[in-house]
């Protein structure tokens, strides 16, 4: 879990649920499944030791609280000598765990009295590996390599521990206790163990899917299921089907789901371990997000054959210098940006388009480590947190444009020329992450000749880059006028949205194309629909204290649904029903923000009070309602006496729906704002951030009822 991507989070745990997914780490000791375990969960970090410390103005106070955090304290707290008896009484946590945690740092402390590896006794290098440790935390402990280097240094180690013989087995999971000899497919890779429980046939008939790692904000279920259906085609055609992967919950680790299944790390040490071990004809890195993409030109280096788009057009897209360099190229315009290097070009550039400003760094998990920067103080506080993400890579500064439409195309291409597209548009404006807003398809709101240089732009980013398989690239639209913002060379979120509401299956072709098999175009006929799809964010701010419940370029949800309907009214009330929303009785609170939200929703509010609903306001969206003849009440802000104060009235429930769209970034606006949002989450009343969303939700609940949904199959669509 990482609390950290949501905003004012408390991230201390109790009673209350808030992770998102899970991993499951297997060895054959404590300390190993330990240091896998928190190198699978996602934090950048690389094992127990090792890591960059965090900073604690007090290890005592951290160690008592628990948080996600607390285990990196721990180790702090053994670095600064501190015994299993003071921690065990700081954290009553069994001294058991303590000694092994003491027993890994002990081993650190053997292993840093060593300054090259050519020193290292080969029984202390076993017993590292033993113990969870992986090449990466050897090559810093040891040879005290520099951020800089440490890849090259890392392969190094990698050749000098096979030079000295010091290899892993493949071991199977015993699901039958030694009673019956197991027959599971389940695999995981150990330093503990004399010999290999797999026969590998070298016969080039396998196919490694790598997977997409633990559910987390930014990445889940929709990844397993490209992966899944990835697995299902190989299966098809006649090919051993082999998935990496570690969440215990995803169908692609049921037993029938393929021949081989490793639940173990997803990074090049072990990827590669097994690609050595397996010997398969290619492997795909496009179906599990970007933990599998971002290890593509790694494996590449290596040798290792990538099936589909190639590795050094991955990086193309992948860096934002270099696909901007090639949209320039293209003449594809895109918004204006500038690679950070110092804070004097920073600053230069900012003063050249003004505030406010996106900043994202290369090479992440989709939706981490990126921020919108209204002023010059918020920028110079997040970009310590950028950077500290991707150090190695970019960091790219663009311009960001408001009240822009998002417009996404989900595609799948053969040797750069597109085979099958989606295009979807999203409710809300450009600045709600992909992830959270809320999409439709086919596009109900964008011009004709809009959707033709979409498909013309992407016809040529297909085929500059030679894609290969599955890609998705967004879009910033204003009256026709396009902008590129990003292309990813892999599925998407929104790709098993697509193919349901289509019923192509997307990611069936793109494997085969990967596989090299000939596919056919599908007839376009099949794009001609005569129903919509909405795919709308499920959110866990019930579960996260003190949390922010407002969506940004950050993304926040975990979890989706999609839903069809014949008409938008009825797919989008259908969905945002499916996610929690109530269509509300009597009572609604709007705080409408700024003037052109205000504009935004003044239609929904003129249905509202031709329903008769009674609507109350904060007093400059009360007196913006009156002046085109719409009765509300007016209520006092949190921090004002009197009556009608909203605090109170959230408390007492007297909302049935509270619409809240953030204004500036004042003080007094931020602090009013956050508690009429945290206040309707902690006491359940629906609440909607968002003017456009917002506006869909009520035009569909005014013009249908519950009884007006009709319930369809699938297939009657």
């Amino acid at each position: 879990m990482n609390l950290r991507s949501t905003i004012l989070s408390a991230r201390e745990l109790g009673s209350s649920m808030k992770s998102v997914g899970e991993i499951m780490s297997i060895g054959r000791n404590f300390e190993e499944v330990l240091q896998k375990g928190l190198r699978m969960v996602g934090l950048g970090m690389h094992g127990f030791v090792g890591n960059k410390e965090f900073e604690t103005g007090n290890v005592e106070n951290d160690l008592s609280v628990p948080t996600d955090r607390r285990i990196f304290f721990l180790s702090q707290a053994f670095h600064e000598g501190y015994s299993v008896g003071k921690i065990h009484d700081l954290t009553k946590i069994d001294k058991w765990f303590l000694y092994k945690l003491q027993h890994i740092v002990d081993l650190e402390k053997e292993l840093a009295s060593f300054h090259k590896l050519s020193d290292l006794p080969d029984e202390l290098l076993l017993e590292a590996k033993k113990k969870g440790y992986s090449d990466f935390q050897i090559t810093r402990i040891v040879v005290k390599s520099k951020s800089h280097d440490m890849d090259d240094e890392t392969k190094k180690t990698r050749e000098y521990r096979k030079s000295r013989g010091i290899v892993p087995v493949v071991k199977q999971i015993d699901t039958l206790a030694a009673e019956y000899p197991a027959l599971t497919n389940y695999l995981y890779v150990t330093y503990n163990g004399d010999s290999t429980d797999v026969h590998y046939l070298g016969d080039k008939r396998s196919v490694v899917v790598l997977g997409s790692g633990a559910y987390r904000i930014g990445s889940s279920v929709e990844f397993d299921w490209c992966g899944v259906n990835a697995l299902n085609t190989i299966r098809q055609q006649g090919l051993r089907s082999v998935m990496i992967n570690y969440n215990p919950e995803t169908v692609s680790t049921d037993y029938d789901m393929c021949d081989r299944l490793y639940f173990d790390e997803l990074t090049y040490e072990r990827v590669m371990d097994i690609l050595e071990a397996e010997n398969p004809m290619g492997t795909i890195v496009s179906t599990g997000g970007q933990i599998p993409n971002n290890l593509a030109m790694k494996l590449a280096a290596a040798n290792m054959r990538i099936l589909g788009t190639q590795a050094q057009d991955i990086d193309r897209a992948e860096d934002r210098n270099k696909f901007s360099a090639m949209l320039d190229v293209l003449k594809i315009d895109q918004p204006r940006w500038q690679e950070l290097t110092t804070y004097s070009d920073v600053n230069k550039f900012v003063k050249d388009i003004g505030f406010p400003v996106l900043v994202r760094p290369s090479y992440v998990l989709s939706g981490a480590a990126m921020n919108v920067c209204y002023d010059e103080t918020q920028l110079k506080a997040f970009l310590d947190l950028a950077t500290e993400v991707s150090k190695k890579h970019p960091v790219v500064i663009s311009e960001f444009l408001e009240r822009c439409k998002e417009i996404e195309i989900d595609a799948v291409a053969d040797k750069g020329e597109i085979v099958v597209y989606a295009i979807s548009e999203h409710v809300e404006y450009a600045g709600v992450h992909s992830g959270d807003a809320t999409t439709q398809f086919p596009p109900q709101k964008i011009y004709i000749e809009t959707i033709r240089r979409i498909k013309n732009i992407a016809r040529e980013i297909a085929s500059s880059l030679n894609i290969s398989g599955p890609f998705n690239i967004q879009f910033l639209a204003r009256d026709n006028y396009i902008k590129v913002i990003e292309c990813n060379l892999r599925s998407s979120r929104s790709f098993p949205f697509v193919s349901k509401v289509l019923k192509i299956n997307f990611i069936d072709l793109a494997t085969k194309i990967m596989l090299g098999i000939p596919v056919e175009k599908p007839e376009k006929s099949a794009f001609e629909l005569d129903y919509v799809g909405i795919k709308a964010s499920q959110f866990s701010f019930t579960r996260l204290q003190h949390a922010d419940p407002v969506l940004s370029v950050d993304m926040t949800s975990t979890g989706e649904v999609g839903c069809i309907g014949d008409s938008f009214s009825e797919a989008i009330l259908k969905s945002l029903l499916s996610v929690g929303y109530r269509i509300p009785q009597k009572r609604i609170m709007i705080s409408s923000g700024t003037t052109k939200s205000k504009v935004d929703l003044l239609d929904a509010c003129k249905m509202l009070d031709e329903k008769r609903y009674e609507l109350y306001a904060t007093k400059g969206t009360q007196k913006f309602l009156a002046d085109n003849d719409i009765k509300s009440i007016a209520v006092n802000w949190p921090d004002e006496e009197g009556d009608y104060n909203i605090k109170e009235m959230i408390a007492e429930k007297k909302f049935d729906m509270i619409i809240n769209i953030p204004k500036d970034l004042s003080r007094r606006e931020l602090t009013n704002g956050y508690i009429i949002r945290r206040s309707a989450i902690d006491f359940n009343i629906p609440l909607v951030t968002n003017a456009r969303l917002a506006s869909a939700f009520i035009r569909a609940f005014c013009t249908l009822k519950k009884e007006d949904i009709k319930i369809k199959s699938w297939d009657e669509y």
